[in-house]
């Protein structure tokens, strides 16, 4: 089933209809298929890789990607910036319950 059916993951081959049109929010995550996308995620986390897959649930497969963890200052300092922790996967599997925020690629001039 697609995205409102409660489904499986949506293939890019399956998104052929109504390319350009946006009437629900998932709509802007199927636009981004086949893109690089920026993920905000719990725990201070962040990832940026190439969107293979999605579900309603926002489970989503990333391509390419590279995991930022942004660890705490140790001295505990207010506006401390601590230490960013990078990794890069060939492909990973996002559970939806920890994404915050998926933002798309930018189009177009800003």
């Amino acid at each position: 089933m697609g995205v409102g059916g409660g489904g499986g993951l949506i293939p890019m081959a399956m998104m052929v209809a109504d390319e350009g049109t946006l009437k629900e929010p998932l709509d802007l995550v199927r636009l981004s298929l086949d893109e690089v996308i920026y993920v905000r995620m719990r725990g201070n986390r962040e990832l940026r890789g190439k969107l293979h897959a999605y579900d309603q649930h926002l489970n989503i497969i990333l391509g390419d990607v590279e995991e930022t963890n942004l660890v705490k200052d140790p001295s505990g300092e207010e506006g401390g910036r601590g230490e960013a922790v990078k990794r890069k996967f060939e492909f990973l599997f996002v559970r939806g319950d920890g994404v915050i925020l998926i933002s798309p690629p930018l189009r177009g001039n800003v």
